[in-house]
């Protein structure tokens, strides 16, 4: 499954969190429906946390290859160290595709 499409979709037609942060805000609200990271992050230490609390409150979580091509997919001009799918718009139905 191509997890870049999903989030390209989302973007468009429903709404993303970006950035470590924001991402873990959206988990502990429980409002995210599929988290997405880069494992190409340095150091590992930002992104380390997400697999376990995503875990923990039954999200999705995901690792992709590079932080350049999460960036790009949701349309932001930089590196993007991890996403959230707050609003899957329409990629409904890749998410619901996905178990946690």
């Amino acid at each position: 499954m191509d997890f870049y499409t999903i989030l390209d979709k989302a973007k468009k037609t429903g709404k993303v969190d970006k950035g470590t942060n924001e991402v873990t805000k959206a988990v502990e609200r429980g409002v995210a429906k599929l988290v997405v990271y880069a494992q190409d992050v340095e150091p590992k230490e930002i992104v380390a946390h997400l697999e376990t609390i995503c875990k923990e409150k039954g999200i999705p979580c995901v690792g992709v290859d590079s932080k350049q091509k999460l960036g790009i997919a949701v349309g932001i001009k930089v590196p993007a160290s991890a996403v959230a799918v707050i609003d899957a718009g329409e990629a409904k139905k890749e998410l619901a595709s996905l178990k946690a």
